[in-house]
């Protein structure tokens, strides 16, 4: 008996619900490792500063944990974006687009669930219908496209 394959279409508000989804998961992955790596060399390096009589020694774990505060930050920068995007598009918030616009770009700068969250959004975000679904009326595009000319209108 041969297979019969059915494509499976998606509205626009299902194909929205998904790429927010998607950046709340990736963005959320992304804090929850941050965190773990935050807690585990933020630990070794409280341990360096305070289980040392050496002057030296300790200024090395201030310099852990220094690097790590700072990569904390850093860290956030990439995470509040998707997180926010992810957010808005899931409550379809009427700046949900710019924001999951800015969330997916980042989030395509992780391979391969972030590039995969990344482009999903994107795709969608810029196509007809993300454009239709966020701007509305005001939106043309290809899915009311102009008529043809007339033919020998260019003579």
């Amino acid at each position: 008996m041969p297979v019969r394959l059915v494509p499976i279409y998606m509205t626009a508000k299902e194909q929205n619900k998904l790429a927010g989804i998607f950046l709340l998961a990736h963005g959320g992955l992304q804090a929850v490792v941050m965190l773990f790596l935050c807690l585990i060399y933020g630990g070794v390096g409280a341990a360096m500063f305070f289980g040392s009589g050496k002057q030296d020694e300790q200024f090395v774990g201030v310099i852990f944990v220094a690097a790590i505060v700072f990569i904390a930050i850093f860290s956030l920068i990439f995470v509040i974006p998707q997180v926010i995007g992810g957010w808005k598009m899931l409550k379809e918030r009427p700046n949900a687009r710019t924001w999951g616009i800015v969330g997916s770009v980042i989030s395509c700068l992780s391979f391969p669930l972030g590039t995969v969250a990344g482009v999903f959004g994107l795709v969608f975000l810029f196509g007809d219908a993300g454009k239709q679904f966020y701007l509305g009326s005001s939106y043309t595009g290809s899915l009311n496209p102009p008529a043809p000319p007339e033919p020998n209108s260019w003579q």
